[in-house]
C-alpha cells in the first residue's frame, strides 16, 4: 500500500509539467485569461481552437481530455489568487527566483 501511494505521488508530480493550469501560470501573456485558465485552455483545445499560444500564451497538453479534470481541480484551488489578480489586489505573495 505504501509503495502504491509513493508511485501515485510520483506520477502526479510528473504530470504537473503537462498540466494546462501549470503551463498558463507562467505564460505571462498580456490579455490571456487568468480565471480557470488551464481549464479554459484544455476546453479550447478539445473544441479545435486554433493558435492557443496566441490566446493563452501556452500550448495545451497532448491529452487535454485527460488533463481537464485535474486542471479544473487545480484552477478551483487557485481561484482566490486568480480573482485577486484580476481585481488587481496585492496579496503579498511572490514566487520564483
Amino acid at each position: 500500500m505504501r509503495m502504491v501511494r509513493a508511485a501515485s505521488a510520483l506520477v502526479l508530480v510528473l504530470m504537473l509539467g503537462g498540466c494546462a493550469t501549470v503551463r498558463t501560470l507562467d505564460a505571462a501573456k498580456p490579455g490571456a485569461p487568468i480565471v480557470y485558465s488551464g481549464t479554459r485552455l484544455d476546453w479550447y483545445s478539445l473544441n479545435g481552437g486554433c493558435c492557443p499560444r496566441d490566446r493563452f500564451g501556452a500550448e495545451p497538453p497532448k491529452y487535454a481530455a485527460i488533463d481537464l479534470p485535474a486542471s479544473a481541480l487545480l484552477d478551483t484551488l487557485l481561484l482566490p489568487f486568480s480573482l485577486a489578480a484580476v481585481l488587481g489586489l496585492s496579496l503579498g505573495v511572490s514566487g520564483g527566483m
